[in-house]
């Protein structure tokens, strides 16, 4: 392989689980399940794989911006869109980076724009002697790869979910919200690609140029995915319906401090209607000339508000 920062991965399988580097010059037409793996993003690449005399389709295909996960025949090959979780420092799992591959007549052709630790774990055993022997089983091995690393993604995910489920055992706070919310964003976002990628990997077991025992990983991978999908959908519904738990929480203890200040209301209605009527500054009020008066009055008031008080008991307000 050469040193140049598009052609990531050129290799000749050995069918013996190894490699052999080929040169950029090379060209594919003379060599046998070799797996050419290249950075889309940059103009290298297209001009490669047009020197390659692949179809125009296919190039299209491999260096296309956008992606979602599928799988379909293209110029007598299978054209495959895959995502792989992001495991890179400092990135967010969600951030899915998306592999593109192109399974030709004789070999495997694949594109990337960021690192993907899958890609690189295949390239390692290939390096060490361990790795697959043909090109059915290079394809079925990135499936497996690809899907083991979004495990740890979703049980974390579940894990972080059952923690704000204790923390509201213990003491619901508002500040569970925006950390729920953020975990139902994860989840979706997951989702929205690990969906379509479960159709085109049952897709992929269909095809013809695969071996039976590659066949079956395929199929293990696209059961533990149905698996991890249901984990998803579990640890979003979970998320939900702690949040809707979170929101009744706080409702209640909204309802309980505005029935509070509506009970003191009515309590005090009728002592703020007479403290009113015997404070406007009018002649003809009763008492004003009583030095007795202003505690009758308040001995007045604390009696209606006692009785205000039964009242209200006896009606089961308080």
């Amino acid at each position: 392989m050469t040193d140049s920062n598009w052609l990531k991965i050129a290799l000749q399988l050995n069918e013996r689980g190894g490699a052999t580097e080929l040169a950029a010059e090379q060209p594919l037409a003379e060599t046998t399940a070799y797996w050419v793996h290249l950075d889309y993003t940059r103009e290298e690449s297209e001009q490669w794989l047009r020197r390659q005399s692949i179809p125009q389709a296919v190039i299209d295909s491999l260096t296309a911006a956008e992606t979602r996960p599928r799988a379909s025949e293209v110029a007598g090959g299978v054209l495959v869109y895959l995502r792989g979780v992001n495991l890179n420092p400092g990135a967010r799992p969600e951030d899915m980076i998306a592999l593109r591959m192109w399974v030709g007549p004789m070999g495997l052709v694949s594109s990337q724009k960021r690192s993907l630790l899958s890609v690189d774990a295949v390239k390692g055993s290939l390096d060490s002697e361990q790795g697959p022997g043909s090109i059915s089983a290079l394809v079925a091995e990135l499936v497996d790869q690809l899907i083991w690393r979004m495990e740890e993604v979703i049980e974390n995910l579940e894990s972080e979910v059952e923690s704000c489920a204790l923390q509201l055992e213990d003491a619901p706070r508002s500040s569970l919200t925006p950390q729920l919310s953020l975990l139902r964003r994860r989840a979706i976002t997951l989702r929205r690609y690990l969906a379509p990628q479960r159709e085109a990997l049952i897709k992929l077991q269909n095809e013809a140029l695969f071996a039976a025992e590659d066949t079956m990983l395929i199929r293990e991978a696209t059961d533990r995915l149905q698996r991890l999908l249901e984990d998803l959908d579990a640890a979003r519904e979970h998320a939900t319906l702690l949040q809707e738990e979170v929101f009744s929480v706080q409702n209640e203890a909204i309802n309980d401090r505005m029935y509070l200040l509506a009970i003191i209301s009515a309590l005090f209605l009728p002592l703020g209607f007479l403290t009113g009527l015997f404070g406007i500054n009018v002649g003809g009020l009763p008492g004003v000339d009583d030095p007795h008066a202003f505690w009758w009055f308040c001995s007045g008031v604390g009696v209606i508000a006692l009785g205000v008080a039964i009242w209200m008991r006896k009606r089961r307000w308080l």
